[in-house]
This record gives structure tokens, C-alpha cells and sequence, in this order.
């Protein structure tokens, strides 16, 4: 599979890696990212990292309520004790003690430690739903972020305590050999470099999980090195920032066993393609059991806070500086569920929405209240820790865009990114149930856009094998075919007439897959399609869809070489627990938040188009998502798709400017070609020269064809930037250009 990205990372880390490969990454050399420059204009975030203790002691002050005699944190839905809630709450108030920021919680996190332990010490029969592995690390590191507060017959006590065996404290002790292995790999290191367990054997137990019990091949074997968590297909993106983070930690709190150089490279190159699949909002990537949790972005938060600290220890300034500022955006995400009702005042929704936490609206089985705000506390905490350096931002992959990447078969999804403007697609949808849904559904899941808010649009898409109706195809001679629900998921995609009824290409899990073909990606442009087959011997319609990224919306050409009524999939997300601001005419339907802010446009391009709103809502992660079908009498369905902020013009006045080219459209925010863009921001492409103005002569030219970015005041180049060592032309004055170094142009004087 061709890979084709451009964007901004140091040559210099590029060629480290091909040197530290781990195996079975050797003939996937991750991508060249050599640009800088933003579509827009870009400033740091001035984010302090005092704001994760604000967040940390809020959320404390409520847990702290749910507290009982005991020190038990108990959990207000389920009425008991569950899971890791309260180590997890121990070691947050510990943090927060250590920062002077523990006021009123201290009596609450001592009781909470001495609970804890005494259960760790109990071994597992004793821990809640034996979940030992969980136990170890946050409690270890407590102990002498307690110290200073007790007394020393009490530490000595806890230390006693988390010296247990690990045998006593694991249940299934050689069963559970998925993410929850590298808890346990992660805290017996924790122990050991505390002289809480013979480094000896936990060196010799990390060995053991590393090559025997699978967790080497889970990651190492990947295309990218993702983790792969084998407990769903496809693969879970959302647990696989659980695996992946926890062997972080093990190596970045210095692990040193036989292995680490290994484990380290891997976990470097997945972090590193991390980047790229992070929204530009901030968000982690959907997918999967557990997507469109809140502690999946303090996931990722925790983990480039951890590998910004590596990349400058190794003198990558640069790198570190794009860790920062993608840590920086997935703490930002998370505010928005930050909860402003009484009592629940300051701490966070579990999943990414405002409904009532009991509903449990995107909730898996193991998702509660209890655990995963301690989660979400825990890593928060894990992360100032973490935060040590002073450290410059600099813009993120993912605020650059340039890139098309398909991550490895087992994960299936498909990312690409023009000037800050993500689409993401599943290539497959889940086939087989987990908790009686399909968390993966196939199509095109989210559209996400840099400073705009991506839960307008379409969000995650959802499969609910409960909703729709149940339907079995059969041949002439009564053998079935097929049985699925019809109208049971929703995505951005290919909708159809299948023997006298509609289907969407997300009921089809089983039968259709989705290959990607790219055609040309640029910082500023990104040109691809999807080509939608089944896969089985069922029949069927095949779909092309192709797709132009730009920095300000992308257009969408859906088309079949069948004969057969067919339309466009378009989810609207209409309540996310409270009512979103909808509204549809015979063009265009939009969704968004109060009238000051942002909004999701989705523009019809044809000239003949139906829109049918008759579908009923299917409720997802992230809240209720309304099937629209645009249905078009044309050989195509065109669609235009505009993530609109406050300050962009409106959706009519963009429709109206709307033309086809030749070779591309235009609009009033930019005119597109076959391989450039020419923005109100930025312009670039590939080629020898560029006719900014639309007069028919060149305003600038290179003496050699280049790809190239430059940035625009008030219609003149401020910046620029190209993918190799040029000289350009510009208002009668040469500029050389070095291969992946912006040059800020001289300012014009009258």
C-alpha cells in the first residue's frame, strides 16, 4: 500500500528511526513530514500546566463527596466500590498535595491510601472486581508523595503493604494477557525502582509479557506500532492508547531490561504516528470499544507530555515542541465536558456528551462513573508529573495537515489531512459484535477542523445491531444470502436501493469494505477516494467516492457505475444530551451550537437534489445522529461539507460563489486546481510558478518544480516555505529557500 504524506518533521528524527526500527516495521518507514507553515495563522496556546491541577482538584472535591468511612470511593450509579476509583483518587490528591493544591482533600486521600493498600495487600480477592494490576503504579508512586503528610509508622505500614507478591495480587495471572498485562508491566517496575520488589523479577516478569505472553508482537508487529489490544476487529484505536501508554511509562520511567531498546523504538514510532491520527480539535481518534471517552484525549495528553520531554532530552527541539502543542490540544478537548451542574460542579462527563451519566449514552460495560473519572484524574496527574521542561510550542501535524495514511489492516481506518482539516474513514466496519454493537462502523466517521469544534460533524457514526429492522436476503432457491438490519448504522456514506428498501453502507459490516486510493497530498490540498466493494458473494453495488481536502471544506463526488436509485448518508448530530440548532432547506441542512457558535454545513452541488429526512435518529457516542439522504438525478451526488466558525461567511454566500473549473471549483474562501490552492491565508502547490491574483501572469515562481506553502497578509507572501532547496521569485526579488525551512519575507515599505 502507497503511503504519500507531507507535513512537517525533522529529517534528522526520520533517519533515527530507520535506524531503530523495531522488527516487523522495517519496510513501513514512517512517512516525510518536512512543512511548517499553517493554512492559518497560528499562535501557542500559553497553556500553563497549573490548569491540569484545576482540573485534577475540581474533579477531587466531588469524588471526595462519594467517599465512605472506610476510605472506599463509592461509585454513585452502582452504589459500591469499583474497580480502581479509589488508588487512582489516592494518587491524584497525592499529586495535588505535592503542588500545594491538596486543599481540604488531604484526610481523604490518607484514607483512600489506607484502604487501598490494605486491599493490595489482601491480594486479589480483596482488590474491587480484581483489578490488581491497576493498583500497583499509582499506589507505589504515592507513597512518597504522601510521605511528608504522615507518620512514619503509617508509611512504613503502606510500604510493607505494597510489597505484596504480584501472584497474590493478579488474578488470572498468566490468563489476562492483553492491555491489562502492561499495567502490571508498568507496576512492577514502578516497585522496583522504589525498592518495593527484587528488580530481578520484575525485570525477568517484564521479559516474560514482552515475549511470551504476546505484548512484543501486539505492537512491534504492527504497521505503525500501534497496540494492538485483540479484543475487538477491527482493533479498538481507543484501548490502543491503553497498551501503547503504559509501555511509555515502563520505558520512560527507565526501564532497562533486555528489551527496553526495543520496546522504546516502537513506542517512539507509534507515539509519533499518533500525531497524525489525533483531530485537529484535540480529540483521540474514534473507533473501537470505549472511543468517545474523556480519558482517551488525557491518553493522549499523557503520552506526548511524556515523549515532548524525550525528544528534547535527545536535542529535538522541534519534535518536543509538536508533543507540547498536540498535549496542549488534547487538555483543551477535554473542557468541554467539563461538567457545570450541582453537585457534580467541575468534574467531567465519562463519554463525549452531556446526557445524564445513568443513561450510560456510549457507555460500555466496564465504563462507570467510579473508574473512569478516576481515569481521567489519574492521567491528568500522571501528565503534570510529567510536564518537567520548558518547552516552546510548535504547530502540531494535525494544525499542518498533508497527509493521507491508512493505518495497519487490523485497525482499518484511513486519515487525511489538508491545512488543518481532517477526514477520517473506517475501511471496515466491525462484523463481529462487541457488547452487542458495532463500535467501528464502515464509512467516513468525522470531519474535524483546527480551532472549530469536530463534534458537529458527523461526529463517530454508530451501529447499533438492536436498532433497524431485520432483514434476510435470499437467492431464487431460498438459500440465504445475507441477514442484517437494514438502517441500523449511520456514517457519511454510500445509501441505496436493495430489493425494495433502503440500506446504508454502515449496515453492511460483513459484506463491504472500503479501499482507499490517494491521488495528491499537499499541505494545502489533499485529493483522494474511497472505492466501496463487497466483499462476499452476496452482490451488490459498488461506490466510488472522491473527496478534495482543502483548509476550508471539502467536497465530496459520490457516484456507481450501476443503474440503481442511490444517495449520500449525511448523519446530523441533533442533541448531544442538549439540543443542538438544526435547520434544512432544499439545498443545504446544518447543525451547531447556539448562533455565536460553530456550525456544521452540509451543500448540495447539484442542481437537481432531493433531500429525505424521514429516517429515524440513531443515537451514538456522542448523541442522537439524524440520517439525511441527498439523492440526485445527475451521473454524481456533489456535496460540499463546511465546518463553519462564527467569523467565516455565510453557507449561502459560499453556495453562490460556487463554480466549477476545469481542472478543480472556486469559491470566495479559495479557487482549487489540479494541484494548487490559493486561499485567503495561504496559497501553494505543486509546480514552477503561481498566478496568486487570477490575472493570467505568474506572482511567483520557483526555477525548479517544487511542492510549497506560503502564507498571505493582506494579499502579499509573508512566508514561505518548499519540500527542497529552491530559489524563488517574488516581486522582482530573488529568495532562496532551503529544503523544509520557512523564510519570512522582508515587510514591504511604500
Amino acid at each position: 500500500m502507497k503511503i504519500f504524506i507531507t507535513s512537517q518533521l525533522a529529517l534528522l528524527i526520520l533517519s533515527f528511526w530507520i535506524h531503530c526500527l523495531p522488527v516487523g516495521a522495517q519496510n513501513n518507514s514512517l512517512p516525510e513530514l518536512p512543512f511548517h507553515l499553517t493554512a492559518a495563522p497560528w499562535h501557542e496556546s500559553e497553556l500553563e500546566k497549573t490548569a491540569f491541577l484545576d482540573a485534577i482538584a475540581s474533579t477531587c472535591r466531588v469524588v471526595a463527596r462519594h467517599q465512605d468511612s472506610s476510605g472506599a470511593i463509592i461509585d454513585p450509579y452502582l452504589d459500591r466500590e469499583h474497580q480502581y476509583a479509589t488508588p487512582y483518587f489516592a494518587f491524584a490528591v497525592g499529586v495535588l498535595l505535592e503542588a500545594g493544591k491538596g486543599e481540604g482533600l488531604q484526610e481523604a486521600g490518607i484514607l483512600a491510601m489506607e484502604h487501598s493498600t490494605a486491599d493490595f495487600a489482601a491480594g486479589s480477592k480483596s482488590i474491587p472486581d480484581e483489578h490488581g494490576e491497576f493498583f500497583i503504579s499509582p499506589l507505589s508512586h504515592a507513597l512518597e508523595l504522601y510521605r511528608p503528610h504522615i507518620s512514619p509508622e503509617t508509611y512504613e505500614s503502606w510500604e510493607r503493604r505494597m510489597q505484596t507478591p504480584l501472584e497474590r495480587v493478579m488474578q488470572n495471572f498468566d490468563g489476562r494477557i492483553n492491555n491489562w498485562r502492561t499495567y502490571a508491566m508498568k507496576g512492577e517496575w514502578s516497585r522496583a525502582k522504589l525498592g518495593l520488589v527484587d528488580r530481578d523479577q520484575a525485570v525477568e516478569f517484564i521479559e516474560t509479557a514482552w515475549h511470551e505472553l504476546s505484548q512484543r508482537v501486539r505492537i512491534v508487529n504492527d504497521k505503525w506500532n500501534l497496540y494492538q489490544d485483540w479484543s475487538s476487529d477491527p482493533q479498538s484505536l481507543a484501548v490502543e492508547a491503553v497498551g501503547r501508554g503504559n509501555l511509555i511509562g515502563l520505558v520512560m520511567e527507565g526501564y532497562d531490561g533486555p528489551s527496553a531498546g526495543e520496546m522504546k523504538a516502537a513506542i517512539r514510532r507509534g507515539t509519533q504516528t499518533s500525531l497524525l491520527l489525533q483531530a485537529p480539535d484535540g480529540q483521540a481518534p474514534a473507533n473501537g470499544r470505549t472511543d468517545n471517552h474523556i480519558f482517551n484525549d488525557v491518553l493522549y495528553q499523557l503520552a506526548f507530555e511524556s515523549l515532548a520531554e524525550d525528544a528534547l532530552a535527545r536535542g529535538d527541539s522541534l519534535l518536543a515542541g509538536q508533543y507540547r502543542r498536540a498535549a496542549n490540544l488534547a487538555f483543551r478537548s477535554i473542557l468541554r465536558w467539563q461538567r457545570e451542574d450541582k453537585p457534580w460542579e467541575g468534574s467531567f462527563f465519562i463519554t463525549k456528551n452531556h446526557f445524564e451519566p445513568g443513561l450510560r449514552v456510549g457507555y460500555q460495560p466496564a465504563s462507570q462513573w467510579g473508574n473512569y473519572t478516576g481515569a481521567t484524574i489519574q492521567h491528568l496527574a500522571e501528565a503534570w508529573m510529567s510536564r518537567q521542561s520548558t518547552i516552546s510550542e510548535q504547530p502540531a501535524p494535525t494544525e499542518i495537515g498533508g497527509y493521507a495514511l491508512e493505518t495497519d489492516g487490523k485497525f482499518g481506518a484511513f486519515f487525511a489531512n489538508a491545512g488543518g482539516l481532517q477526514v477520517v474513514a473506517n475501511l471496515r466496519g466491525a462484523s463481529i459484535p462487541k457488547y452487542n454493537l458495532s463500535w467501528t462502523p464502515l464509512g467516513v466517521i468525522r470531519f474535524s477542523k483546527a480551532g472549530w469544534d469536530a463534534r458537529l460533524g458527523p461526529s463517530d457514526g454508530e451501529h447499533d445491531l438492536k436498532a433497524g429492522t431485520q432483514y434476510v436476503m435470499r437467492t431464487g432457491s431460498g438459500d440465504t444470502l445475507d441477514t442484517y438490519r437494514r438502517l441500523s448504522g449511520v456514517t457519511f456514506g454510500p445509501e441505496w436501493v436493495e430489493r425494495d428498501h433502503w440500506v446504508r453502507i454502515a449496515d453492511l459490516a460483513a459484506n463491504y469494505q472500503a479501499v482507499p486510493e490517494i491521488h495528491f497530498v499537499h499541505p494545502l490540498l489533499v485529493k483522494f477516494t474511497l472505492h466501496y466493494s463487497y466483499v462476499t458473494g452476496r452482490g451488490g453495488p459498488y461506490f466510488k467516492q472522491h473527496f478534495t481536502i482543502t483548509p476550508d471544506l471539502v467536497v465530496s463526488r459520490l457516484s456507481s457505475p450501476q443503474s440503481l436509485p442511490y444517495g449520500l448518508t449525511v448523519p446530523l448530530l441533533e442533541n448531544d444530551g442538549r439540543p443542538l440548532q438544526t435547520g434544512m432547506n432544499e439545498t443545504m441542512v446544518y447543525t451547531g451550537f447556539p448562533l455565536e457558535g460553530d456550525r456544521q454545513y452540509f451543500i448540495s452541488l447539484n442542481k437537481d437534489i432531493r433531500i429525505d429526512s424521514n429516517a429515524e435518529a440513531i443515537r451514538s457516542t456522542y448523541g442522537w445522529l439524524k440520517p439525511l439522504r441527498f439523492e440526485s438525478k445527475e451521473p454524481s451526488v456533489d456535496l460540499m461539507v463546511y465546518p463553519k466558525s462564527p467569523e467565516n461567511p455565510e453557507a449561502d454566500e459560499l453556495l453562490s460563489s460556487f463554480s466549477w473549473t476545469e481542472d478543480g471549483f472556486s469559491t470566495l474562501l479559495a479557487t482549487v486546481k489540479e494541484k494548487t490552492y490559493i486561499g485567503q491565508t495561504s496559497a501553494g502547490g505543486e509546480g514552477k510558478e503561481l498566478d496568486l491574483n487570477g490575472d493570467g501572469t505568474a506572482d511567483v515562481s520557483f526555477d525548479a518544480v517544487c511542492q510549497f506553502v506560503l502564507q498571505l497578509e493582506s494579499q502579499r507572501i509573508i512566508r514561505a516555505e518548499a519540500d527542497r532547496q529552491v530559489t524563488m521569485t517574488y516581486q522582482g526579488k530573488d529568495y532562496t529557500l532551503m529544503a523544509s525551512r520557512p523564510l519570512r519575507l522582508p515587510v514591504a515599505t511604500e
